[in-house]
């Protein structure tokens, strides 16, 4: 996972960890596990989308992408939101960073114009691919995809949150896409392990999901 980055490596991962927490965009559960779209079980989700709703912490959060983006990225001509939940976060770190802004589809619209892409852009550009969340790679994958079959090239990915799966960054490695989260699951736990918001005997339990979260299931707890 050499190509992962976060904001642990300058030294700020906790208070976005911190700020995730209290405003329950991360919420931990193991006695219930939550379930996921891709039907995976897990002991936590996030939802990035509350962070919107608090303007102290989203202004943070901003203010963090901008920096850990001309941290991690040197050159990148235009951001690029991943719909649907990239897209507010994309568009205010282009404001923030005075750069176009685009945001690619899951799939083309199915009427009008039938973009895969919407904004305007030109051939060639580099484009710096923006997340809520990583958590398989997919959606991530597919924008990248769409990206260089429309004529762009994508130089990496920025997201708010990563869950740190070995497949899925294997995945983007093999594409050569370096990725910068300001906080992993790693740097989360270790918070919540500290502020026993997670108990140690869970570690265990926790290591196995994010070893085999596809195949973690409720009945393992």
């Amino acid at each position: 996972m050499s190509n992962l980055l976060s904001a642990k490596d300058f030294g700020f991962s906790n208070d976005i960890a911190q700020i995730l927490l209290s405003t329950d965009a991360i919420r931990l559960n193991f006695d219930e596990p939550f379930v996921w779209t891709s039907g995976w079980y897990a002991p936590i989700y996030c939802d990035n989308r509350r962070l919107l709703s608090y303007p102290k912490e989203r202004d943070i959060i901003i203010s963090s992408l901008v920096f850990l983006a001309q941290q991690s990225f040197k050159e990148f001509d235009v951001i690029a939101g991943v719909a649907t939940a990239g897209i507010p976060w994309g568009a205010l770190v282009a404001d923030r960073l005075e750069k176009p802004f685009i945001y690619i589809r899951s799939t083309p619209k199915g009427h009008g114009l039938q973009n895969l892409i919407e904004g305007y852009y030109l051939a060639n550009q580099k484009i710096l691919v923006v997340e809520d969340l990583i958590s398989t790679a997919k959606s991530s994958l597919a924008a990248i995809a769409g990206a260089i079959q429309n004529n762009l090239q994508p130089i990496g990915v920025l997201s708010i949150f990563n869950y740190g799966f070995i497949q899925a960054q294997m995945k983007l490695d093999a594409e050569h896409i370096p990725v910068a989260s300001l906080l992993t699951f790693h740097a989360l736990l270790s918070l919540a392990v500290e502020q026993k918001i997670v108990p140690a005997a869970s570690l265990t339990q926790i290591k196995e999901w994010q070893d085999n979260p596809e195949k973690w299931r409720q009945s393992s707890l």
